[in-house]
């Protein structure tokens, strides 16, 4: 242990997935030295008093659109990770959807050039998966997080790969150990019934949620579920809104898939009512439904069929949410800075424990997205990465004073209680007291430079693509060879 730290937090409870306790934490060097008592701890170069207040692992959010480069009016990655900060999340795993999508190393490089000198919080980048982009995935696995397939169209119309594309996606990335993040909604419904709605004249914000009825992800979620089992790829729901996608979650899960899945505080507390307050504000895909499906969400995270909360953050100007027709309306709003408010919220109201909500913003992405133990824990050895926050603190939630650069949500005069204090990203403040730190600005780093879980070694992909060819009929999930492991023999 070094003679000194340069930070030492003490008086707060600290917690982890399992328990509440009263230590100390001494940082240096970007990293927790010692969790104990207080007279345990070293000398320090600076303390912080956190009586009354608890100590949380950093949010991961695993689910993120910074909107850079390409769409600079609507997000960049200096507002979107100073939002992050506001939020307690110290870690963010950005989305390929920009302009260029980060479909090729040259583009990914570039990106997480750019990403280093604006960052003020950690952050991944997602490779996109799709066509045009399987060839890419064995030089794209150094260095990105995850790849991202959209199954279904969104935000920044990225091609939907026909079945048997995905299905080959899978068997390359599987290759390499990478999670594959599905945007899982079923594409050919959605088009036909958007189409439908448009001629019968329909630009009301429930013609929306009319064209993509739960059964486009239920279809999806099915599909990718049995794709992954066949390939042995590892695959990651994303923003699940229905009650009805459990039931394939949750057999995909009992058979043995590495499958895991995410929601979102927009599923959770809105609902199809809401549209008539909020109209184009609240579209997002997937969309908003049904009260009927909040609470089986809520259940959902308690029981782990869902593993993660995220917040598919995805800000857009004022003008490009109040449009009329809905259809012109883009989809999504700003969600890392209001995300733990909401959830603390939640927690004051006794529906959940703060060691749930550390378990799914902190541990279980960690554990899922191969950070684990250097992020999502409070221990000797971890990343400090901390939110120190009050829980007894109410705030109201007001767009313009968010530091996102889209003011515009659903959640704007929303009541919280709970609310960080300070965050801090491998031990610096970023966020203190509520006010951004300016010199945190391109101290994020990306977690590419930290160790991560070891993965298969990458195969040449002509050699996956030549099994692919060679053994077209091997029938992985029923104990048999699959075509990658008839290649090896």
């Amino acid at each position: 242990m070094s003679a000194s730290a340069d930070l030492v937090i003490n008086g707060g409870k600290i917690v982890t997935p399992d328990a509440v306790f009263e230590e100390s934490v001494a940082i240096a060097d970007g990293v927790i030295l010692a969790v104990g008592a207080e007279s345990a701890m070293p000398s320090a170069r600076e303390t912080l008093d956190a009586s009354g207040l608890h100590v949380l692992p950093g949010v991961i959010d695993d689910h993120v659109h910074f909107r850079d480069p390409g769409y600079p009016h609507k997000e960049d990655f200096a507002s979107g990770t100073a939002a992050a900060a506001f939020g307690g999340v110290t870690t963010v795993f950005d989305m390929p959807n920009t302009i260029p999508p980060t479909g090729t190393p040259e583009i990914l490089a570039a990106k997480h050039e750019m990403a280093a000198q604006k960052a003020h919080v950690d952050f991944g980048l997602y490779g996109l998966l799709g066509e045009d982009t399987i060839r890419h995935v064995p030089e794209l696995a150094k260095t990105v997080i995850g790849f991202k397939l959209y199954m279904g169209n969104t935000f920044g119309k990225i091609p939907t790969p026909s079945t048997g594309a995905m299905l080959e996606a899978f068997e390359v990335v599987a290759a390499t150990g990478k999670r594959v993040s599905l945007h899982a909604e079923t594409n050919s419904i959605m088009e036909r019934r958007e189409t439908r709605m448009r001629d019968a004249g329909r630009v009301d914000p429930l013609a929306h949620l009319a064209s993509r009825p739960a059964v486009v992800a239920v279809e999806a979620v099915s599909r990718a579920a049995i794709l992954a089992e066949w390939t042995g790829a590892r695959i990651h729901i994303l923003h699940i809104s229905s009650a009805d996608e459990l039931r394939p979650l949750r057999e995909a899960k009992a058979r043995g898939v590495d499958i895991t899945g995410e929601t979102c505080p927009q599923y959770l507390f809105l609902s199809a009512d809401d549209y008539g307050r909020f109209a184009g504000v609240i579209r997002v895909n997937p969309p908003v439904r049904e009260k009927r499906n909040q609470e089986p969400l809520f259940a959902a995270l308690a029981d782990g069929t869902i593993d993660v909360i995220a917040t598919d953050h995805a800000p857009h100007a004022i003008e490009e949410k109040t449009r009329n027709d809905i259809w012109t309306v883009d989809c999504g709003f700003p969600g890392v800075e209001t995300q733990m408010p909401m959830m603390l919220t939640e927690v004051a109201a006794g529906r959940f424990s703060i060691c749930d909500y550390v378990r799914w913003s902190a541990a279980n992405p960690a554990r899922i997205w191969g950070l684990y133990p250097r992020k999502g824990v409070i221990q000797a050895g971890a990343d400090a990465d901390i939110a120190v926050v009050d829980l007894s603190r109410e705030w109201t939630i007001d767009d313009a004073k968010l530091q996102s650069l889209s003011r515009i949500t659903p959640f704007h005069g929303r009541r919280t209680r709970g609310l960080p204090l300070h965050t801090l990203v491998r031990g610096r403040f970023v966020m203190r007291e509520r006010e951004l730190v300016a010199a945190a600005r391109g101290w994020g780093r990306s977690v590419h430079t930290i160790q991560q879980l070891p993965a298969p070694t990458p195969r040449n992909i002509d050699d996956t693509i030549t099994a692919i060819v060679r053994f077209p009929t091997v029938a992985g999930p029923t104990g048999h060879a699959t075509p990658h492991q008839r290649g090896k023999r």
